[in-house]
């Protein structure tokens, strides 16, 4: 399982705020969870996708396309991608193994 940091930024739209694109997106995350493909979860600065490998990189072109079909005409996603094999890796995982060291301060 992989856990992904994605931001997609829509440029060229007619004012400042990119929420409603962000909430396109949204939706389109929310189809993939709701088929049991991937977990999600927005923060204010990106979202974090946790999935197999192959269904993220297609989350990712589903997602990087979302703001093209709203009329824009150019689209920055970036995209970092953490792949752990030695061991299963999840969000919940990866907070709780920070927390354990955080209590023991």
């Amino acid at each position: 399982m992989a856990i992904v940091d994605v931001t997609v930024i829509p440029l060229g739209t007619e004012s400042p705020s990119v929420s409603k694109y962000v909430a396109d997106i949204q939706h389109i995350l929310k189809k993939y969870e709701n088929e049991g493909k991937i977990t999600f979860q927005l923060t204010p600065m990106n979202t974090i996708i946790e999935g197999e490998l192959p269904t993220l990189f297609e989350v990712i072109a589903a997602i990087h396309e979302a703001p093209f079909n709203k009329g824009i005409q150019r689209v920055a996603t970036n995209i970092r991608i953490d792949d752990r094999r030695d061991k299963k890796s999840t969000m919940a995982g990866k907070l709780e193994s920070v927390n354990k060291h955080l209590n023991t301060n």
